[in-house]
């Protein structure tokens, strides 16, 4: 089957996309008998966000996906007649359970879904919604997205949520049967000035010795994760961080895979105008696949999922060598779907890092940069800087060697940057129409010593 946007460059080779129009959030990620789901929340009539459904794919191998159709779609007169947003998947006693916000007349609420088809078609539930109330006692700001886990036989869940005028906070409930809720107490509320105001898109998980809790932060725009302690319904957080310093990263969700891995994707947001989205007929992407693991410090550890490598093909090695100014390395890269690995120790240079070109574009230039304990991703248009995201590294492991390593996946209009397995950075960018990239790798004031540099050019995930 040839794909509708098949000769739109911008379209990606190997990150999950819809098949067309608007996509965002991952939901009810799970890996069941054997095959990989991943839900998403879809908008079937345009490439703007609108009246939301759950689309729907499954994978054998977490590289190669086969669209499904559509999961759920908003009932007419019903408590999700205006959307079936975010949620997540448990197994009730071998019933796959999907838990939802309803979204009818500007409130969402917790709704049920099950299947007896392996996941292909799904029955709400009739007493949905099966939290009829955001709770009494608290001045809440907004209530919805799910994570829902078992202990022994009672069921927990956690809603995003915002205390006016405290921050952002996640509240912790509890179900014999996943219908009749109680609610405990918040298992963990913010600082407005820090975390913002309402937590979206909540994940709660244990990983090594202790807790996750990852959250989209409203207004921020960010993905803030917490790790610490959870005992008697309340979440202490020990350390927290940014899951990825991009904007363009959002609503991450994870999930326990069979292999005992800690796997997230997060929603990659586009980085242009409603006007070009309508013309290009299509928005959003998914990550690629990350594992989450602890450092000895209790930081998260991020790395692109192994099975990534399946999808090399071409290869270009370039050798060990001094970087003093500018260093062309490669100049005949004829796609824009690349995985590339870098090893540079600073030397006596302040800043280094990498340029990627286009000879027939020249103007347009993405420039990844590490300065001290920055790192910056450019995007340079006709000259005009339209993007700029800095990156705080102070945060990692200290080293000791100047030396950083950059995993780099370039794919269409995504980039996403792995430095030192700890740091996170995402891009869009929209080339004009790349035919011939080159790479170039600059020291400034200085000279850095290149360890090593891999590229590869990536076979695409969709089969025509």
């Amino acid at each position: 089957m040839i794909h509708k946007h098949a000769g739109d460059h911008h379209r990606t080779a190997y990150h999950f996309q819809s098949p067309t129009n608007w996509m965002n959030d991952p939901n009810g990620l799970v890996q069941w008998q054997g095959d990989y789901h991943l839900f998403y929340q879809y908008n079937p009539d345009g490439p703007l966000f609108g009246k939301i459904h759950w689309g729907h794919a499954v994978s054998y191998d977490l590289l190669h996906w086969t669209h499904l159709p559509v999961a759920l779609s908003p009932t007419p007169g019903g408590p999700d007649e205006d959307g079936c947003w975010s949620g997540c998947l448990v197994n009730d006693k071998g019933i796959p359970t999907l838990v939802y916000s309803g979204n009818a007349h500007g409130r969402q609420l917790p709704c049920l879904a099950t299947s007896f088809d392996g996941l292909l078609t799904w029955q709400k539930h009739i007493q949905n919604p099966v939290i009829q109330h955001w709770p009494e006692g608290l001045d809440v700001v907004e209530f919805r997205d799910h994570c829902v886990w078992q202990e022994d036989d009672i069921w927990y869940q956690i809603i995003g949520s915002g205390i006016k005028d405290v921050g952002g906070t996640v509240l912790l409930y509890r179900s014999r049967d996943l219908l009749s809720w109680e609610f405990i107490q918040p298992l963990c509320i913010g600082n407005k000035a820090e975390t913002g105001t309402m937590w979206e898109c909540p994940d709660f998980f244990p990983l090594g010795d202790k807790y996750v809790l990852t959250i989209s932060s409203i207004p921020d725009g960010l993905v803030y994760y917490f790790t610490g302690t959870y005992q008697n319904f309340t979440f202490t957080p020990e350390t927290r961080g940014v899951l990825d310093a991009s904007t363009h990263f959002y609503a991450p969700q994870s999930m326990q895979d069979d292999q005992g891995r800690r796997l997230l994707f997060g929603w990659l947001r586009e980085g242009r105008g409603d006007q070009e989205i309508q013309t290009a007929g299509w928005a959003g992407a998914m990550s690629l696949p990350r594992i989450l693991s602890l450092t000895s410090g209790h930081q998260l550890k991020i790395e692109p999922a192994s099975e990534l490598q399946q999808l090399r093909r071409k290869h270009h090695t370039i050798p060990a060598q001094p970087i003093t100014g500018d260093n062309m390395v490669i100049t005949d890269l004829s796609t824009n779907a690349l995985e590339i690995v870098l090893e540079i120790d600073a030397g006596s240079t302040s800043m280094w890092g990498l340029r990627i070109q286009d000879s027939s574009y020249p103007e347009e230039i993405i420039t990844v940069t590490v300065q001290k304990s920055q790192l910056v991703s450019e995007f340079k248009f006709q000259g005009i800087n339209s993007r700029l995201y800095e990156a705080e590294m102070c945060e990692l492991q200290q080293l000791k060697t100047l030396s950083r390593r950059l995993h780099i996946f370039l794919d269409g209009s995504v980039m996403e940057i792995f430095v030192d397995e700890q740091m996170c950075l995402t891009e869009r960018f929209y080339f004009s129409m790349p035919q011939h990239l080159s790479l170039a790798l600059f020291a400034n004031e200085g000279e850095a010593q290149l360890y090593s540099l891999d590229i590869w050019e990536m076979d695409t995930i969709w089969h025509s």
